[in-house]
């Protein structure tokens, strides 16, 4: 007999396995050798009181043995002449290659950047030199923007897709299986790499093709009809079919697409700045408590509010992790963040970001459809030019923000550039300033302790999604022009962080097979 229950256990024997089998034979008023075995189904932390506890949804098998199946898929060498081109390699494309894979159609991965050990080189090259490659970077190259970007799992798109089914193809490729439990899983920075280089093998054993450091320069169309696409200035590839997974950075492909007749919209997105406070404080917050125990996770918060019917909110908060310089070109600062998977930085970072829409892009009007993005790259030079056109994110105290005082000193930081003391309050856009004020004001009322001088806000926080939308059928996911042309993740304007991605990718694999029988009848 299997029984799903819940049982709290205190930080300190949670994951004693002893622990959980008195808790499960407690709860059901059985004795624990009836318990053939207890499989934790989620986990997650109750920190609302000054004692914080585990919560744990377990299967209880009594006097019944567990029968262990396997949920890896079996992916076989493609043998059909059916192929289709996949633009950019993060989440989205990575997804869509896996399941052209299991569909029996072969991916042919175009990549702008390098693979991702490779990547690290440029990764230092920004972080210690202020030196940006336009093409490799922290959102550029193979595994995209998530994989040197914490490798946060927690999504809400439950209906979009199997997010269980995602977790597990990460497993399969070496992530560690506590994903499948915790109610806020990630992998961290330093262990997607591997994760990524074994889904980039299991392609290529399959009969997959993956091109590195090639730069989508052209897209060939007949009769509304995408053919294929040109690399770098020279090689052709042609296809039944493209998926079009570039990110939500990759800025030239919107200019490509709009050059050919393709058609693309703007849309709102979220821009404002990055928030580091020393973790401690988080954890105290958080937990109620100064005596952090060891045994509960590092702590996060998250926070959400309306302002003048505009909403402000956190986004991509980095537990024990680190600022990082995200820029694309050379002459913008963009701020991301990311943590390792111990998550053991002594600073928590989080962007604060203001709901951004056409009413603010209202002078780039004439430039539609770019008049979004536009408005994000003009705040992107103000904050390179805010700091002497170096990679130095522009900065200030957070109460100093709040109070338009320019910070004679600046707190520490875990931005490896470093930071320059600016004056923020006036001279970001006033529609940010003033709803980021007034948030970080209301969030004194729910967060205890999140305002304080010892914490810092920096600019600026401008990839929180894309300014452009591509648009597709609901169904059909297909371009709603162009017939074969797939747009799919962040970067075509349906998608925000790892696991969503993952899934549009899959449906738009799903949608090509579909588009590509319909052809064949």
């Amino acid at each position: 007999m299997r029984k799903e229950i819940e049982i709290s256990l205190l930080p300190s024997n949670a994951f004693s396995y002893d622990a959980q089998l008195v808790a499960s034979a407690d709860k059901l008023k059985i004795h624990p050798e009836e318990i053939s075995a207890v499989v934790i189904k989620r986990r997650s932390v109750d920190a609302r009181s000054k004692n914080p506890t585990f919560i744990l949804l377990v299967d209880v098998y009594v006097n019944e043995t567990p029968h262990a199946e396997s949920k890896e898929i079996i992916y076989k060498l493609v043998t059909g002449n059916k192929k289709v081109i996949v633009i950019g390699f993060g989440p989205a494309g990575m997804y869509a290659a896996l399941r052209l894979i299991e569909l029996n159609i072969k991916p042919i991965v175009i990549e702008r950047g390098k693979d991702v050990q490779e990547r690290r080189r440029d990764l230092k090259a920004i972080q210690q030199d202020g030196i940006v490659n336009p093409d490799s970077n922290y959102c550029f190259g193979e595994g995209g923007a998530g994989a040197y970007s914490d490798g946060k799992l927690y999504t809400r798109s439950t209906k979009r897709g199997d997010i269980k089914k995602t977790l597990n193809i990460l497993v399969q490729h070496g992530a560690e299986d506590d994903i499948l439990i915790d109610s806020h899983p990630h992998i961290g920075s330093n262990n997607l790499p591997k994760v990524v280089k074994a889904i980039r093998e299991t392609i290529l054993r399959c009969g997959g093709e993956i091109n590195l450091n090639s730069r989508v320069t052209g897209i060939m169309i007949d009769n509304q009809t995408i053919k294929g696409v040109r690399v770098n200035d020279k090689d052709e590839f042609l296809a039944d079919a493209v998926i079009l997974a570039a990110g939500h950075s990759a800025r030239d492909i919107y200019y490509l697409l709009h050059q050919n007749g393709v058609l693309i919209e703007p849309k709102p997105f979220a821009m404002g700045v990055r928030i580091e406070h020393p973790q401690q404080l988080i954890n105290e917050m958080q937990y109620h408590s100064n005596n952090y125990d060891k045994n509960l996770p590092t702590a996060s918060y998250s926070l959400a509010c309306n302002v003048d019917g505009r909403g402000v909110y956190s986004f991509c908060m980095c537990p024990g992790g680190i600022m990082v310089p995200a820029a694309t070109a050379p002459g913008e600062i963009v701020l991301n963040g990311m943590s390792l998977s111990r998550r053991d930085s002594l600073f928590a970072n989080s962007g604060l970001v203001v709901s951004v829409d056409e009413n603010d892009w209202q002078k780039y009007s004439s430039a539609y459809p770019f008049s979004g993005l536009l408005l994000q790259q003009e705040v992107e030079q103000l904050a390179f030019n805010l700091a002497n056109q170096t990679q130095k994110a522009p900065a200030q105290r957070i109460t100093d923000f709040v109070h338009d005082i320019v910070s004679d000193t600046l707190p520490s930081t875990s931005y490896i550039p470093g930071l320059t003391s600016s004056a923020l309050h006036e001279k970001l856009p006033e529609f940010m300033t003033k709803n980021l004020k007034l948030a970080i004001l209301e969030s004194t009322k729910k967060k205890p302790g999140y305002y304080t001088e010892e914490a810092l806000i920096a600019a600026v926080e401008s990839r929180t999604s894309s300014p452009i939308r591509i648009p597709r059928g609901k169904e059909s996911f297909m371009h709603t022009q162009i017939k074969g042309l797939f747009p799919a993740g962040e970067g075509a304007g349906y998608s925000g962080g790892i696991v969503s991605s993952a899934i549009d990718g899959e449906n738009c694999a799903d949608g090509v097979n579909i588009f590509l029988d319909m052809g064949s009848k």
